[in-house]
């Protein structure tokens, strides 16, 4: 009933309602690109490592990231969020000059770009939520959003493979340009009280280094980003076993997609309950009871049932997002306006940096050891990481890098949330 309430109450207002549909209708163009970019190269050059090097040129300007979002805490967000995205949709429509293997360097160029757009719009887009959204149901639009995001992975990208089948590339990357076109008209009309932001004091290093202290600075903060980007390196190690879990079963390769199917049927559903289960159980033991859901998930994948194969795909599809979804939340609550960019930049950096780590060491991982050994080692890793986390600053479990504080015990959280309206610009 509460759960059915909040999301309807989000959908319904107005200034959260429009910005949500411009989430999702990004996310659309986002995710149809990105499977069809890897079959462009493919088709282009025949070349295996050049087809992975898209998903490289997206993700590589995520190290960049705390020096990346000094440019949201600069300017207000929702005009940077609107200019970008009319950017993109603009820079997008360069790929109708791909035609031939020696035309690639422009679609690498492209995402490359693309992706440092995504780190810049990030913290922009978080800040943007604080000043829109009740501060009591950004954990609930958090949350709604990651079931947006992965239901769009469900369909979008094949809307995107069966455009390219039809028409080729470029036609996919009009209609990224299209929905990044269609997002900033939804946005331009969100009513954000947003002051225009004193320029931060020193120059980007001093000011990089301002927002990576408040992040690590703040006690309630850090264990959460400590056990999601533990979280997200566990995860990928097992990425690369998809296929020899595939062929344990008996089945064929593209049997692959229905276990991303499962899994993405997970993520979707967390979200529509991220809300009052974080209200339930505060920001740190939901993101703990996440990663043991998920650790249980990648052991069961090591069954060779497919039953339990799907069960556990689907429990790590559930688990995955809950540290994530409470790091985000936790952000957008405790850290004052002027350097949320920076501050969730910095989370996106050191949450997101360990899953390229990951999928690199995964892939070198499954030539060498059975995944039927290693799937359970990295559930009890994860089943670790969130005893920690759950433990962290009761007593019972060390904290690293300093003390943290349980639940009871967070007079910043409480000074930053007691006097703050909608408005402020004071995630995910």
């Amino acid at each position: 009933m509460t759960k059915n309430w909040t999301v309807t109450r989000i959908l319904r207002d107005r200034n959260a309602g429009l910005y949500f549909t411009g989430l999702v209708v990004s996310a659309f163009g986002t995710s149809a690109l990105g499977l069809a970019a890897g079959v462009w190269v493919k088709d282009l050059s025949g070349s295996n490592g050049l087809a992975a090097l898209c998903v490289f040129a997206v993700w590589a300007p995520t190290l960049g990231g705390p020096a990346l979002g000094t440019i949201a805490d600069r300017v207000r967000r929702k005009p940077l969020l609107i200019r970008t995205n009319l950017g993109l949709a603009a820079l997008l429509l360069s790929l109708f000059a791909v035609d031939s293997r020696a035309d690639l360097w422009l679609l690498f160029t492209v995402l490359f770009v693309y992706g440092t757009v995504i780190v810049v719009q990030d913290p922009a887009e978080s800040a943007l939520v604080a000043a829109v959204v009740d501060p009591d149901l950004l954990g609930d639009f958090n949350g709604l959003r990651m079931t947006a995001v992965e239901g769009m992975k469900l369909v979008a990208p094949l809307t995107g493979a069966g455009l390219y089948t039809a028409f080729g590339g470029p036609a996919v990357a009009c209609l990224d340009a299209t929905t990044c076109a269609l997002a900033a008209g939804l946005w331009l009309f969100v009513r954000a009280h947003e002051e225009r932001p004193r320029r931060p004091a020193g120059d980007w290093r001093t000011q990089t280094a301002e927002g990576v202290r408040e992040l690590w600075g703040r006690p309630r903060l850090r264990p959460l980003v400590l056990a999601g980007g533990t979280m997200m390196f566990l995860a990928s190690l097992t990425s690369s076993t998809s296929y020899a879990i595939v062929e344990a079963l008996g089945h064929a390769p593209a049997y692959t997609g229905v276990l991303y199917a499962a899994q993405g049927i997970g993520s979707a559903t967390v979200g529509l309950v991220s809300g009052p289960a974080l209200r339930r159980l505060g920001e740190r033991r939901f993101g703990a009871a996440g990663i043991a859901l998920a650790a249980v998930g990648v052991a069961a994948r090591a069954v060779p049932s497919d039953p339990v194969v799907l069960v556990g795909g689907a429990a790590v599809g559930l688990g995955l997002p809950c540290v994530l979804i409470a790091a985000f939340t936790a952000v957008q609550r405790e850290v004052p306006g002027p350097l949320l960019g920076r501050a969730t930049a910095t989370a996106n950096t050191l949450l997101f940096t360990p899953n390229v780590i990951g999928l690199a060491a995964g892939a070198a991982l499954v030539e060498l050891a059975d995944f039927r050994l290693l799937l359970p080692l990295v559930g009890l890793a994860l089943l670790t990481t969130g005893a920690w986390l759950a433990l962290v600053g009761t007593g019972a479990f060390p904290a690293l890098f300093g003390r943290s504080p349980s639940p009871d015990q967070s007079p910043a959280s409480a000074d930053r949330t007691s006097d703050r309206s909608p408005s402020d610009a004071n995630p995910a």
